[in-house]
């Protein structure tokens, strides 16, 4: 099992992740999407494509563009295709 959690809250949790360059990918269905706002940023990875973001808010406060997920990955990174990842604090547990 693997967890998120940011602000003392797990915000995600599943037996179903996806480690690409070290971080956890969770299905889209695993996690609370109440803490999620939808963010106007993005990025592009040279091998996944347009990756855009979610900002957290956990107890009313706000994590920045803290999760990110790719849309329409590329055909090498289909995998991740209705995952999402994190960072910026966000703690990642196995268990």
């Amino acid at each position: 099992m693997v967890r998120a959690l940011w602000n003392g809250v797990e915000i995600a949790r599943s037996e179903n992740t996806i480690v690409v360059e070290g971080n956890h990918y969770f299905p889209d269905a695993d996690v609370d999407h109440a803490f999620l706002l939808p963010s106007d940023h993005h990025t592009r990875c040279p091998w996944k494509g347009l990756a855009s973001y979610y900002t957290l808010d956990v107890n009313e406060v706000l994590n920045e563009d803290a999760a990110w997920y790719y849309p329409e990955p590329s055909e090498e990174a289909m995998m991740i295709k209705d995952h999402i990842a994190f960072w910026k604090g966000v703690e990642i547990h196995e268990d």
